[in-house]
């Protein structure tokens, strides 16, 4: 049941208020029920679809719940989402490994002379195998390693959409391919 006032919806701004005034529940439960996607979101893309989000997205209504006392006006929506941010910071700190002085994480091994010429030696066949590939393949491949988007490497190399992904798909196979054997050997 949502409330309304006059067959309108009450904007965000009105359900916070009405429930400082009232503390009748079913404000809050029309702002959660207006923002609860909104906030997901934004705790999924965080946590990059990680089962975290639902529970981020839970604390942060809770969280709201217990300050919407001291919200002063303003942009519910954004108040909301800053609540949701400094909730995902928080669990994204407690999942993280505990740092504990004196036994920090060990820093990596320093990299051998004899390691890095096999990955320059590596690289170059990867290079190389790059020059075997079509000049449509190499060019929507290299696109691609530089970050451009299928639409973008569309535009700028004047393909279809599809071409473009069928020549990153032919690409990356046919350069696995050749270069597997040589990946597969480094340490």
């Amino acid at each position: 049941m949502s409330l309304a006032t006059e067959g309108r919806a009450l904007t965000d701004d009105e359900l916070v208020s009405r429930f400082q005034a009232t503390g009748d529940p079913q404000y809050f439960a029309d702002l959660f029920a207006r923002n609860r996607r909104l906030i997901y979101c934004s705790c999924r893309r965080f946590f990059a679809g990680n089962t975290l989000a639902e529970d981020a997205a839970q604390e942060t209504f809770l969280r709201a719940y217990q300050a919407i006392g001291r919200f002063q006006g303003g942009n519910v929506a954004g108040w909301l989402m800053r609540i949701a941010r400094n909730t995902c910071i928080d669990l994204w700190r407690k999942q993280r490994p505990e740092r504990q002085e004196g036994n920090a994480i060990d820093p990596p091994e320093p990299i051998t002379l004899e390691h890095r010429t096999e990955v320059n030696r590596a690289m170059d066949q990867v290079h190389e195998g790059m020059k075997s590939l079509s000049s449509e393949q190499r060019s929507c491949l290299e696109m691609k390693m530089d970050g451009y988007s299928y639409e973008e490497t569309s535009e700028r190399t004047g393909l279809p959409l599809g071409a473009v992904k069928s020549h990153l798909q032919n690409g990356r196979r046919m350069l696995w391919m050749r270069v597997q054997g040589i990946l597969s050997q480094l340490p």
